[in-house]
């Protein structure tokens, strides 16, 4: 699970299902893939930040600060997450 983690490049992500169907194991695993994330030794090396829930939703984080770590860690690598902004509407003039 870790080496898998670990080809998640910078400004990428992933999630638990998809890490798991990746490994041979269906996304029905996703939830040991979680587990293994929550007790990563070395998040400097295994960027279990860039693994997330189901629908791209932040998912949880053991790190300190949480879930918000989470997200600020991955906003420094550019990854947007949640909806993406409206489009700019014609007036239809």
């Amino acid at each position: 699970i870790y080496a898998a983690a670990r080809r998640v490049g910078w400004g990428h992500t992933t999630t638990y299902g998809a890490l798991a169907k990746e490994l041979g194991v269906g996304p029905e695993a996703a939830r040991d893939v979680g587990q293994a994330m929550a007790k990563n030794p070395v998040a400097l090396i295994i960027p279990c930040h860039r693994v997330l829930a189901a629908g791209g939703k932040i998912g949880g984080f053991s790190a300190p600060g949480g879930s918000s770590s989470k997200a600020r860690m991955l906003e420094l690598e550019g990854v947007q997450l949640g909806p993406p902004p409206p489009a700019q509407q014609s007036l239809g003039f």
